[in-house]
């Protein structure tokens, strides 16, 4: 069953389907992460080299990350209440319980009641540090192919948050093994609708069925458009994405292969699945290193807004399965595209994963 909203403003009307299925739970996601962005977006603007810390893998977390991640745990709690929260989240409070976080933990606390302020209806429900040392670790929960999780990435692409280049605040629902709503902030990202003005700031949601759709981070005042993957159907003029880390060799092969020649954009985080969502590229490209497991939180929300018109699938083709745990289970590679021209690329991937044994 869908519910049809119209709203309007001074030049047009819009129209878009919401899940009553999922309604409730569209509203509490996008206002956590927006609330999430908010606090991100003032830790990004001072960030000083001092504020980033390592984890047990080396690498990067910052107070946005930690902050993010109990502002939409917190939020998430209280919008859906009575209904348990679990939520399968990237950070855990782990380090911040060990001697000499305090003082870390004590800004992070303040960032979170700050960014809950900005709201009205969280304006007097000021958190303790125990309170959000207590809501980071919610993020606990390990997934699984029954019941309700959130998956959730505080700052996707904190790398590039450090450097004040392009990140993600991305949560999904997981029902069932199956991601059914997906919600993006990419603040960072340019703004179509306001180019001109020359404002940034994205934010893209999904629910099962309905399409994507984006809006700006400015609000209410910025009415939500549906988004649409490519036309493109020669791939010679495809536009790729990859990670903004050092080249992958079977890439370049793979491009080749479709005759592109355009260099690829190098994105930072899930933002790649925004820009294929709206069509400003083609292909995202996934291979990493063998032995490597992908984290569902890098993946879920970026999916099922690219999904929304899009392919999203491993190597041989084979739709990305979120029921496993915390990792994806898959083929090598992690491809994006649209339906037009996703058979010649999963033929030029098998030509070159072929080439590529091979040579071994």
């Amino acid at each position: 069953m869908t519910r049809l909203i119209k709203s309007s403003s001074s030049s047009f009307v819009y129209f878009f389907h919401v899940s009553m299925t999922y309604e409730k739970e569209l509203a509490a996601a996008k206002k956590a992460v927006s609330l999430a962005v908010r606090l991100s977006q003032e830790v990004q603007k001072s960030l000083l080299q001092s504020n980033v810390r390592s984890k047990s893998d080396k690498s990067p977390v910052t107070a946005a990350d930690y902050g993010s991640q109990a502002v939409i745990s917190h939020v998430l709690e209280r919008e859906l209440h009575p209904e348990p929260l679990y939520l399968v989240a990237e950070e855990n409070a782990e380090d911040l319980k060990k001697d000499g976080a305090e003082e870390f933990l004590e800004s992070i606390t303040k960032l979170v009641n700050n960014a809950l302020a900005s709201d009205d209806s969280y304006a007097n429900s000021s958190l303790s540090v125990e309170n959000v040392r207590k809501a980071i670790d919610h993020g606990r929960s390990q997934g699984g192919s029954s019941g309700r999780h959130w998956i959730l990435d505080p700052v996707d692409g904190t790398r590039g948050f450090v450097k004040g280049e392009e990140y993600a605040v991305a949560l999904a629902l997981l029902v069932e093994g199956k991601v059914v709503l997906g919600v993006m902030a990419c603040p960072k990202l340019e703004n179509h609708k306001s180019a001109s003005s020359g404002k940034v700031g994205c934010l893209f949601f999904a629910t099962e069925g309905e399409g994507a759709y984006v809006q700006s981070l400015e609000g209410d005042s910025h009415p939500p458009e549906k988004v649409h993957v490519s036309n493109i159907e020669n791939p010679e003029e495809a536009t790729f994405v990859e990670s903004s880390h050092k080249p992958i060799p079977i890439h370049s092969s793979i491009a080749k292969k479709l005759g592109i020649k355009a260099p690829p954009l190098r994105i930072h985080s899930q933002v790649k699945y925004a820009a294929l969502a709206r069509g400003d590229a083609e292909i995202y490209l996934r291979f990493t290193l063998k032995g490597y497991r992908e984290n569902i939180w890098n993946h879920a929300a970026g999916a099922i807004i690219t999904t929304a018109g899009g392919v999203v699938c491993d190597a041989d083709g084979n739709p990305l399965d979120f029921s496993k745990g915390k990792h994806l289970e898959h083929k090598t590679g992690i491809v994006v595209s649209t339906e037009k021209l996703m058979p010649r690329l999963l033929q030029a991937i098998r030509e070159s994963i072929e080439e590529e044994i091979f040579s071994l």
